[in-house]
């Protein structure tokens, strides 16, 4: 084994774990990196999820209700799976049934939602 001289001094970029002090979402982010790395299959999807889980909540905005019902349109035997917060649109009066799992929900985004199981 020698030395790489040409990349002696280069930093890896990104994060490896979140830097929250939460212990669920370590948990969640120690969980999706080890099915990323050992799941035959679909490793596309868990390694998504376990790099969006390390981001700043910056890079997690918020998605509305009216956006959610625009991407599920067609799919909506399907469960949306969103790192992030759902937040309420007030401007929507009926929203279809859905079947969301994100990190967090606002209280007025729960109910309606809930309520049009």
């Amino acid at each position: 084994m020698g030395i790489d001289h040409r990349h002696h001094h280069v930093k890896r970029s990104g994060r490896t774990v979140p830097r929250s002090n939460n212990v669920y979402l370590g948990l969640l982010a120690k969980l999706y990196k080890f099915l990323a790395r050992r799941v035959a299959g679909n490793n596309r999807f868990n390694a998504v999820i376990a790099k969006r889980l390390c981001m700043s909540n910056i890079n997690r905005p918020p998605m509305s209700i009216r956006q959610l019902m625009k991407l599920t349109i067609g799919k909506r035997d399907k469960i949306a799976v969103i790192v992030g917060t759902v937040t309420d649109d007030s401007r929507i009066f009926n929203i279809p049934a859905l079947k969301v799992c994100a990190l967090r929900f606002t209280e007025a985004a729960r109910t309606r939602i809930v309520k049009n199981e």
